[in-house]
């Protein structure tokens, strides 16, 4: 099983030194020519959204890997992954890939300083630490979409499909379960 991790900007490190412990080859892409490279996974870090979206544009990244979404490949996004996979953003006119069919509130806890930390559980899963850093959250998701995490009433992570996304940062705690239930999915 081979992960790619999209490291143009962003958590990247931290995904793949997870994934690398638990036994999964990863390699990180950085410009086209790594989309020629077999993979069966995908991850979308936690970053700068908007950074993200168009260097995967000028990269010539974006369509392609749209389209391996689009087909199924299996794909976890944390954070600004997360809203580059939403359809909607509630307080933003960018859309990227558009294709986990949720509304997306960017900054929805505010900037740096309303960073948090929170023990919740996740459906599957059990309780789990959760580092929210300028996290966005689900306002909506369509009625398809499995909700497997809220805090305080909002949605912070969903399975849709081949899709699973969050509004925190699994890779920052000790707690693997994220990525190992990522690499079930494979």
């Amino acid at each position: 099983m081979t992960v790619a991790v999209l490291a143009v900007q962003g958590a990247f490190a931290e995904h793949r030194a997870m994934l690398e412990k638990l036994g999964t080859q990863v390699f990180e892409l950085r410009k086209a020519e790594d989309l020629e490279r077999h993979f069966d996974g995908l991850v979308l870090p936690g970053g700068e959204s908007t950074v993200q979206g168009k260097l995967l544009r000028e990269l010539g990244m974006f369509r392609p890997l749209q389209k391996r979404i689009e087909e199924g490949m299996p794909v976890l996004a944390t954070c600004a992954g997360l809203i580059l996979l939403a359809k909607e953003l509630s307080n933003d006119t960018g859309r990227y890939f558009q294709t986990l069919p949720v509304v997306v509130k960017r900054n929805a806890y505010g900037r740096q300083l309303g960073s948090f930390f929170y023990e919740g559980g996740i459906k599957g899963i059990g309780q789990y630490p959760m580092e929210f850093i300028r996290a966005p959250y689900i306002e909506s998701a369509d009625k398809e979409v499995s909700v497997l995490a809220e805090v305080e009433g909002n949605i912070v992570a969903v399975q849709y499909k081949n899709q699973l996304a969050m509004s925190f940062h699994p890779e920052l705690t000790k707690d693997s379960r994220i990525h190992k239930k990522f690499m079930e999915m494979i």
